[in-house]
């Protein structure tokens, strides 16, 4: 694209002026340097020439001459000298020279037709040698794609800064260490002299003016590579009509996609092209901040700009909210990258995205949390569970606290100088320590806690529905245990501590010794207190008959009570038969042969004693309906 003579001494001054601070480039050599420019020399047009001028400009006409054999050389010829790197270095040498001229023209200009004409010259062979080394520059990108991928980049950077340091053996076996090490080096081997050919290239286009074209080739190769790079990770921009219709059937399969593609995305592609940008750009950091934020701000707002679409249009339903905390947890880690790689002024908008997404993320989690303790404090089902088994509303929520304190680190951050969805002052049961600035922890244990003890309040009242007081506490015993039980084997036995989970095993002691008393008391009672004391015969018959009438009538009810978990239900079936087989037993052998054997006596056996009791809690298919699924472990 030939520059009109109109244009000349503006672009001139402009070159004049970056390339009085930049080295002239050359071609990548193991043996080379790139040349340093020479200090311009500065004539006043009103001072009269003299022999050393005549001289100079003789050597400045000669520069032209020889940069345009070598420049007409190559701009005829379409092969690439990428690879050749002496034809590369002679075509930059050649620019070299041509800058110099140019720099002794452009101040004799003004006062002498012939450095006009020169200049004129100049400025026509330099848009031909800027032309083709455009060429070469997309040339070289185009043929290192592979080599100046992102992965490729930010996997060398890594290495490097990991240096001796690094301990192989944690990443496998040191055959795959070694293979990960070689990998990398040939790679560097490949992609090294590729970058830095195109920082040559890059570096001599800006300093003779060119920097405008040179940055056209390179935004439309890279972000074309950054787009393919996001479309392969499965991430799919989404449009405003697509934003408004986005329900939790559409984002569900979406998100899964972001959690995987956001993480590659930011410390691979997003990383490696920061690194790549500063690399051919190092001699102009506003060059390199603009570059780098034409490439990639558009795709980085619109991949952090998901989550939020996600927080602000889906509907804010409790059982989402671990999608929710994915995104919330994901982007939370990868804000200090962010933050690192969109440092500069152009790319804040990128950063405002990222934290407006965490923002918006942390005030759905709080309102999801809410509204599912609202949902808690207002659930009424009337409906007694069959048997005093465990209710719906303990395996929902304990199911989902037990998830949800595996996010407890996010929910720190979420609600960090945010109220928590408690009420106060909070009983003593509920949590032995207020929470305090120092252990931020500790606000999550509130939290935990107080969701906890509403559960357990709305089971006082669901025990209430049941007529038996016996099955009342059993109903308590069994949901409990399994509260206990889900608490110690899960996370939330290190948020809820040790205290608590004592204190609430000792309740549970108390609901099982509750059920004892009020269901079998009636018949131990109904054995003779005094063991010593020896009755008649009819008294005797008189106690048997009592026992067995106090018997059958807890047996019958409790054949169909439940309790679900084996080792409880064999420690409580333990506890019982101690209670009163002892006793029975006792009295049955003291007895048995002064009652006699008449067949109308109904004198239960022990042996068979033992074997009803052992047949309690079960409520298998043999108590009919109530059994609610539950079965013999």
């Amino acid at each position: 694209m030939p520059i009109k003579n109109s244009n000349t001494l503006s672009i001139l001054h402009s070159f004049k002026s970056s390339f009085s601070s930049i080295s002239s480039p050359s071609f990548h050599s193991s043996t080379s340097s790139s040349p340093k420019c020479p200090s311009t020399p500065h004539k006043s047009p009103s001072t009269p020439p003299h022999p050393h001028h005549t001289l100079s400009q003789s050597m400045m006409e000669d520069n032209i001459a020889t940069a345009e054999s070598v420049i007409a050389k190559h701009a005829a010829d379409p092969t690439p000298f990428y690879g050749d790197h002496q034809e590369g270095r002679d075509f930059l040498t050649a620019i070299k020279k041509l800058q110099e001229s140019m720099l002794f023209f452009v101040s004799e200009s003004s006062s002498n037709s012939s450095s006009h004409n020169n200049l004129v010259r100049a400025q026509t062979l330099m848009q031909t040698a800027m032309d083709r080394l455009g060429r070469e520059f997309y040339h070289i990108m185009s043929v290192n794609r592979d080599n100046l991928d992102p992965d490729s980049i930010s996997g060398r950077l890594s290495i490097r800064s990991i240096g001796s340091d690094y301990d192989y053996s944690d990443t496998g076996s040191d055959e795959d260490s070694l293979t990960t090490r070689e990998s990398i080096q040939q790679n560097e081997r490949l992609s090294s002299p590729a970058m830095l050919d195109v920082q040559s290239i890059a570096e001599c286009m800006i300093s003779s003016g060119y920097g405008k074209e040179c940055l056209k080739i390179y935004k439309t190769l890279r972000k074309s590579i950054i787009d393919e790079g996001l479309h392969t990770l499965g991430f799919e921009r989404l449009g405003p009509h697509q934003i408004h219709k986005l329900n939790w059937d559409i984002a569900e399969p979406k998100i899964k996609i972001w959690l995987n593609s956001s993480k590659i995305a930011v410390k691979t592609l997003f990383s490696g092209e920061r690194i790549l940008c500063d690399h051919v750009f190092a001699a102009s950091g506003a060059i390199e901040e603009t570059c780098f934020a034409e490439i990639v701000k558009d795709a980085a707002v619109d991949l952090f700009a998901f989550p939020e679409s996600v927080a602000t249009k889906c509907k804010k339903l409790p059982e989402k909210i671990f999608p929710i905390l994915d995104l919330c947890d994901t982007l939370s880690e990868l804000i200090p990258d962010i933050e690192s790689i969109f440092s500069c002024e152009s790319t804040s908008t990128v950063r405002s995205q990222a934290a407006t997404a965490v923002a918006k993320l942390g005030d759905v989690v709080r309102t999801m949390i809410r509204d599912f303790e609202s949902a808690l404090q207002k659930d009424n089902c009337r409906l007694p569970v069959p048997g005093g088994g465990i209710h719906p509303l303990t395996h929902n929520v304990m199911n989902y606290v037990c998830a949800l304190v595996d996010y407890s680190g996010t929910l720190v951050e979420v609600y960090s100088n945010q109220p928590l969805p408690v009420q106060s002052p909070l009983p003593e049961l509920l949590i032995e320590n207020s929470p305090t600035a120092e252990d931020p922890l500790s606000s999550i244990t509130v939290l935990f806690a107080w969701l906890i003890l509403v559960l357990l309040c709305k089971l006082d009242g669901k025990a209430e529905l049941y007529k038996d007081v016996g099955l009342s506490y059993l109903f308590l015993a069994n949901n409990l245990h399994y509260i206990v039980t889900k608490i110690r084997s899960s996370n939330l036995r290190y948020v809820l501590g040790n205290d608590w989970i004592s204190k609430h095993d000792a309740k549970l002691h108390l609901y099982v010794a509750s059920y004892e008393n009020t269901t079998w008391g009636k018949a131990v009672a109904s054995l003779q207190e005094d063991p010593t004391v020896v009755i008649e015969r009819d008294a005797a018959m008189e106690v048997f008959q009592r026992f067995n009438h106090a018997f059958w009538a807890v047996y019958r009810a409790q054949t169909e009570w439940v309790v679900p978990d084996g080792s409880m239900r064999e420690e409580m079936k333990a506890s019982v038969k101690k209670k009163i087989l002892t006793a029975y037993r006792a009295f049955y052998w003291k007895y048995r042969f002064l009652v006699g054997h008449e067949k109308d006596t109904d004198i239960i056996v022990p042996d068979h004693l033992e074997t009803y009791l052992s047949e309690l809690f079960y409520s298998s298919s043999l108590s009919g309906p109530g059994c609610n699924g539950y079965s013999r472990d």
